[in-house]
């Protein structure tokens, strides 16, 4: 019966894509997150086309403080535990580049500060440690999903015939 009940919750859960955008040269991309304290918060992204596949990436806290940046980067990941709520900004800067636009994909996940209930079933807190783990796992396929594209894009250009 738990098995059964186990298996229904993990089939109801969605496949949850990579967000793929379009950034412009010189062009700049930004998203908000408002968090509580203590909550997580991850993203993680890669370059799949244009120019050398790199970008600039910066998350602000919400007094606009620049607390992480990560320059011309093919791919890249940060965590952040909010100290503190309020709307955190992350941004994707092609601004560098004069003339090639770039295709980035980038996963946002977190995860809501619940505390440290002691009557918390063993059963509930299993099946938030296996939520967890299921989500390091979605990201790492999406990774090789699009390390297989930009290498199978390559090898194509390579080895087509001219």
């Amino acid at each position: 019966m738990f098995f059964n009940s186990l298996l229904c919750i993990l089939f109801a859960i969605p496949i949850v894509l990579a967000h793929r955008i379009e950034i412009p040269a010189g062009g700049k991309e930004c998203f908000y997150e408002n968090l509580e304290p203590q909550d997580r918060m991850t993203v993680t992204f890669e370059v799949g086309g244009g120019g050398h596949l790199d970008i600039d990436f910066y998350v602000s806290d919400p007094q606009g403080s620049v607390i992480n940046s990560q320059y011309k980067r093919p791919q890249g990941s940060f965590s952040i535990s909010a100290d503190k709520g309020g709307k955190f900004t992350y941004c994707f800067s092609n601004e560098m580049s004069t003339y090639a636009s770039k295709t980035l994909s980038f996963n946002v996940h977190g995860q809501l500060y619940m505390g440290d209930d002691e009557r918390i079933a063993p059963v509930e807190q299993e099946v938030r440690d296996l939520s967890a783990g299921l989500q390091l796992v979605k990201d790492e396929q999406a990774y090789l999903v699009v390390r297989e594209r930009i290498h199978r894009d390559s090898a194509s250009i390579v080895l087509s015939p001219s």
